[in-house]
C-alpha cells in the first residue's frame, strides 16, 4: 500500500462540532478541548523538570495512547464498508485533523486476519519537537512521546494487539522531520525496552495508591456506613443523607419529602439499616396503590367476620412489621378515619383489628413520605392537622434529580454495572455526548426514569461498545442543532439540526417524488466529495457498488 494517498476527510470532519454557547467541543460522541501549545509545552516541561525525564516520558506516553485508542473508537464507526487502508486512514487523518502533526504514509502493509501490520510514516510539524525545542533545545533522542503513544494507542485498539510504534528520527534530535515505525510488539527483538513507557509506574501507581487510601479513610470519618444503594455527593443529597444517619440513632418518626421518583422508599430501608432495628422487618407500603375501602384492613388487620369476604383473621402491616420499621409512601392519600386510627397508632403504640375489639400493642418506627403539600392539605381539609404534625417532627427533603446533576456520573456508572449484570452485557461504558444529554435532560421522573433510560441503554448498545446518546432517548431532536463544524476552507459554519417530520416535509415541497429526491440526494453527495463515489457512499450511509448502480439509474433517467 505504499504511497497511497488519504481519502476525503468529509466524514471525519463532519464528526467535529463547536457548541460554543455550551464550552464543548465534539468528536463524533466525545468531548475534545482545543488547547493551546504553549500550555503542552509548559506540561511537558513541569512534568520532565518535576518528575524526571523517564517518568515524564512514561506520563504522556499514556496520555498520547488513551488519546489514539478513543479515536480508533470512532475509526470503526466511520468506515464500516471501505476499504482496510481508508479505514487505518482514520487515524492518521484524525492525528491531523486534531492539530498534532501532518503524517506522510510512506508504507503500509495490514492483514486484519493474520494480525499483521508493518508500517512506516512521516510526520512534519510536529507540536511536540517544536516545543521540545523552544524549552530545552536539541534533544539526544526521539521525544514525541505523547505522539508516538496516540499512534501505538491508535493502532493497538485498531489492529485489536498491542502495536509498538517507534520514532526512529525526530526533529528535536536534529532531522528534518520526524519518523516512526509500527509493528506488533512480537516483531521487535528489543520490546522490552520499550513496553515501560506503556505500563503503569509502579512508584507513580504506589502514590496514587496511597493518596487513595487517604481519601478513602477521610471519606470513612464522614460517611462511615455509606448504604450501598444511596449514591451522591452533591450538596443537598449529602444533607439529606447526614439528616437520615442522626435520625437513625433515634426513635424519632420520619416524614421523607419529594417529588415521585426522587428515592424515598431507598433512604427509608438506609435508614431502617442503619438504627438499632436493622434485624427486625422493614415493611413497605404504598397508601396510594390501595382501594380505599381496604386500607384499614391492610395496615391494621382484620378479624374473620369483619366484613363479607373476611373468611379468616390476618395480621396488618403494623403488626407484621413489630420491632421493625413501617414505611408508609404517599401517606398524603390516605382516608380521614384511616388517619384518625394512625394518629392513635404513633400516639397510644396501639392497634385494633377491624371487627376486634382487643387492644394490641406494636413497637414500630415509622417512617411517611409524601410529594403532595400536606400543609396545603391540611387547609384544605383533606388531611387531619394533629396527624400532620405528629408526622412533621423530623422532615427531611430529597432534592430531584435535576438539582443534583453532579451526581450524575457516579448513578450512571452504578446502574451501568447493574443493568449490565442482569442482562449479560460487557460495555465499554458511556461517552461523552450521551453524558450530556443526560445533563441536559429535565428529569421529571427523577431516579426512577433515569433507571430505565439507563437500562434502555444497556439494552440496545452492541457488546463491548459505549452507550450513545441515540440509545437513551427516542422522538427527540438531535443536539446538534445551532453547533458549528469545519469546513473545507478549514472555517466554521453552522449545522442545522432539522427532526424528521420536517425534513420530510421539505424535501416532499421541494423534490416532490420519491425518485426526484433520491436524485437530489445522490448528486448532492457525490457533489460534496468532488466526485469521489467512495467518500460520497460513505456519507449516504452505503457500498460503492450500490452507489454506483444508483447513479447509472439517475444518469439513465
Amino acid at each position: 500500500m505504499a504511497g497511497l494517498q488519504y481519502p476525503e476527510n468529509n466524514d471525519l470532519r463532519s464528526l467535529v462540532r463547536f457548541a460554543s454557547e455550551d464550552g464543548l467541543i465534539l468528536l463524533g460522541q466525545n468531548r475534545m478541548v482545543l488547547m493551546h501549545v504553549s500550555a503542552l509545552s509548559e506540561l511537558r516541561k513541569e512534568l520532565i523538570t518535576s518528575v524526571g525525564k523517564e517518568q515524564a516520558r512514561r506520563i504522556l506516553t499514556r496520555m498520547g495512547y488513551a488519546a489514539g485508542a478513543s479515536d480508533a473508537e470512532v475509526a470503526r464507526k466511520i468506515r464500516p464498508d471501505s476499504s482496510v487502508f481508508d479505514a487505518f486512514s482514520v487515524g492518521p487523518q484524525l492525528h491531523m485533523l486534531e492539530g498534532s502533526v501532518k503524517v506522510e504514509t510512506v508504507r503500509v502493509d495490514v492483514d486484519m486476519e493474520k494480525g499483521h501490520l508493518d508500517g512506516e510514516f512521516v510526520w512534519h510539524n510536529s507540536w511536540e519537537a517544536e516545543a521540545h525545542l523552544h524549552e530545552f533545545g536539541h534533544a539526544d533522542e526521539s521525544i514525541c512521546w505523547m505522539l508516538v503513544g496516540y499512534a501505538s494507542g491508535y493502532t493497538t485498539a485498531f489492529m485489536g494487539k498491542f502495536v509498538l510504534v517507534k520514532e526512529v528520527e525526530c526533529a528535536a534530535h536534529g532531522d528534518n522531520q520526524c519518523r516512526i515505525i509500527a509493528r506488533p510488539v512480537e516483531d521487535w527483538p528489543d520490546a522490552e525496552d520499550y513496553l515501560p513507557y506503556f505500563q503503569e509506574d509502579s512508584i507513580v501507581g504506589r502514590l496514587l495508591e496511597l493518596r487513595e487510601e487517604i481519601d478513602q479513610m477521610r471519606s470513612s470519618f464522614v460517611q462511615r456506613h455509606r448504604a450501598q444503594n444511596l449514591i451522591g455527593e452533591s450538596t443537598g443529597f449529602r444533607n439529606a443523607y447526614d439528616l437520615i444517619q442522626k435520625a437513625a440513632a433515634t426513635h424519632v418518626t420520619v416524614l421523607l419529602l419529594g417529588e415521585t421518583g426522587v428515592g424515598k422508599e431507598r433512604f427509608a430501608r438506609t435508614l431502617h439499616e442503619s438504627g438499632s432495628r436493622r434485624d427486625g422487618p422493614f415493611v413497605a407500603v404504598n397508601c396510594a396503590a390501595l382501594p380505599h375501602d381496604l386500607i384499614e384492613s391492610e395496615l391494621f388487620g382484620v378479624e374473620k367476620g369483619a366484613f363479607t369476604g373476611a373468611t379468616t383473621s390476618r395480621s396488618g402491616k403494623f403488626e407484621r412489621a413489630d420491632n421493625g420499621t413501617l414505611f408508609l409512601d404517599e401517606v398524603g392519600e390516605l382516608p380521614l378515619p384511616a388517619q384518625a386510627k394512625l394518629l392513635r397508632v404513633l400516639q397510644e403504640g396501639e392497634i385494633e383489628r377491624l371487627g376486634d375489639e382487643k387492644v394490641r400493642k406494636v413497637n414500630v418506627r415509622l417512617v411517611a413520605a409524601t410529594n403532595v403539600d400536606l400543609q396545603k392539605a391540611v387547609r384544605e381539609g383533606r388531611f387531619r392537622s394533629d396527624l400532620f404534625y405528629r408526622l412533621n417532627v423530623y422532615p427531611v427533603t430529597i432534592p430531584p434529580l435535576r438539582e443534583r446533576i453532579s451526581d450524575l456520573p457516579l448513578l450512571v456508572d452504578a446502574m451501568i454495572k447493574r443493568f449490565c449484570a442482569v442482562h449479560e452485557k460487557k460495555l465499554l461504558g458511556i461517552t461523552d455526548k450521551a453524558m450530556r444529554s443526560l445533563k441536559l435532560h429535565p428529569w421529571p421522573g427523577n431516579i426512577r426514569e433515569l433507571e430505565n433510560t439507563i437500562e434502555r441503554g444497556v439494552i440496545l448498545a452492541a457488546q463491548h461498545d459505549w452507550i450513545e446518546s441515540q440509545h437513551l432517548f427516542f422522538g427527540q431532536a438531535g443536539d446538534d442543532a445551532g453547533h458549528e463544524c469545519i469546513s473545507r476552507d478549514g472555517e466554521l459554519e453552522k449545522t442545522h439540526a432539522t427532526n424528521p417530520t420536517q425534513l420530510a416535509e421539505r424535501l416532499l415541497a421541494s423534490a416532490g417524488s420519491l425518485d426526484e429526491v433520491e436524485a437530489t440526494l445522490i448528486r448532492h453527495a457525490v457533489e460534496q466529495a468532488d466526485g469521489n463515489l467512495s467518500a460520497a457512499a460513505r456519507a449516504l450511509g452505503i457500498t460503492r457498488p450500490q452507489l454506483s448502480y444508483r447513479l447509472k439509474k439517475v444518469n439513465n433517467g
